[in-house]
């Protein structure tokens, strides 16, 4: 029989990078915590982290998504 991994402790938030609205999507897989962050619209992966704890995964995913959402440019747009 084969040993099949279960997602538990599933979770996903929004939170503010960089002035963008991420969502962080977080789970775990036997004692690893995998987290994908976002961004909400138009709802383009991010960053993938894992950890030991949530608090870790969801860190270093955020970290890396406010890296990149900081060296995006807005324009605005006038009428």
């Amino acid at each position: 029989m084969r040993d099949v991994m279960k997602t538990e402790e599933y979770r996903e938030h929004k939170v503010d990078a960089a002035g963008w609205e991420v969502n962080l999507k977080s789970y775990r897989v036997g004692d690893v915590f995998h987290c994908v962050a976002d961004n909400v619209s138009p709802g383009a992966w991010l960053a993938r982290a894992t950890g030991s704890t949530r608090d870790e995964a969801e860190n270093k995913a955020l970290t890396e998504a406010t890296r990149l959402l900081g060296k995006t440019r807005r324009h605005s747009i006038t009428t």
